[in-house]
């Protein structure tokens, strides 16, 4: 059970319960709300208390992050989910492809990752994303199990402690061999999917490294500095190096490879839990392999 718990030192004795939930252990208003209108939710002591009562030093408040959860709303299917790590607050998951992550009006029905991990949690589960790849991208996302634990990371997201490592497979050479593009990105007219290089567009910015060359093809390293859609591929596609396999901003050849060549292969953060630094790793897919190996 995901919960949280606080030893009230002597410097926060005084203080109310709803400042010590929101300042020492860094829940949201709304959380706070969600718990305050269950049984459980929130104790003292092991009893309920109100938000507005004043803990004396050494008392132990705990909040039980599990208790302000909703169902997701999302049927739940048998999938295999390959799990890379997993405790009581997050799972980091191996994706595969092709598969979506949410469910899509375009494709009613279509199994999904939000409907294996429903599944894999049990009844009542939520579905908490934290990074978020395309159907046709493999590699490793983050998914936590309570909304806490999802903000916590979503913070850290965009502030530079949740680092993403890719591995493309592209056609072509980038010149120079190593660098970073900084060019903006904004949606393609005529199109609810496509995005494109565009000076009015949001700011995004890709390093990257020529890892190693086949022929025409190579195999990149990148760092996404920012989170647009389909960042990497309009990046390497401005180079002159689109992901092969793109039908969007390449070309497509199902031949070759039958998707983007793209995945995510590591994933660093900071557990906001526990402190502990994560590091993890996905090998690069059998699909992927074979377009070096050729």
């Amino acid at each position: 059970m995901p919960y949280l718990e606080l030893t009230v030192e002597e410097r926060q004795a005084g203080r109310t319960v709803l400042s010590l939930l929101r300042g020492e252990l860094g829940l949201s208003s709304t959380l706070v709300k969600r718990l305050k209108r269950t049984d459980r939710g929130l104790l003292l002591n092991g009893a309920p208390v109100h938000t507005d009562a004043r803990p004396r030093p050494g008392d132990r408040l705990t909040a039980d992050l599990s208790a302000a959860e909703r169902p997701a709303g999302v049927e739940p299917v048998e999938l295999a989910l390959d799990i890379l790590f997993e405790d009581e607050h997050l799972l980091l998951l191996n994706k595969s492809a092709p598969l979506a992550v949410i469910p899509s009006s375009l494709a009613p029905g279509e199994p999904t990752l939000a409907g294996g991990v429903v599944r894999y949690l049990g009844p009542g589960a939520s579905f908490h994303p934290v990074n978020r790849l395309d159907r046709g991208t493999t590699g490793l996302m983050a998914v936590a199990k309570t909304g806490y634990m999802h903000d916590r990371l979503r913070r850290q997201l965009h502030g530079g402690g949740f680092q993403r490592t890719y591995l493309a497979v592209c056609a072509g050479r980038p010149d120079p061999p190593a660098g970073t593009v900084d060019l903006p990105i904004g949606r393609a007219p005529g199109s609810a999917v496509k995005r494109q290089i565009c000076p009015g567009g949001q700011a995004a910015r890709t390093r990257y490294r020529t890892l190693r060359c086949n022929g025409d093809l190579t195999l990149e390293a990148l760092w996404p500095q920012t989170g647009r859609t389909h960042q990497i591929r309009v990046h390497m596609a401005a180079m002159g190096c689109p992901l092969a396999g793109d039908w969007l901003y390449g070309t497509e050849d199902r031949a070759l490879i039958p998707r983007p060549a793209l995945h995510a292969c590591r994933l660093t953060l900071c557990h906001p839990a526990t402190g502990a630094l994560l590091d993890v790793t996905a090998p690069l897919p059998a699909d992927m392999k074979r377009l070096l190996e050729c």
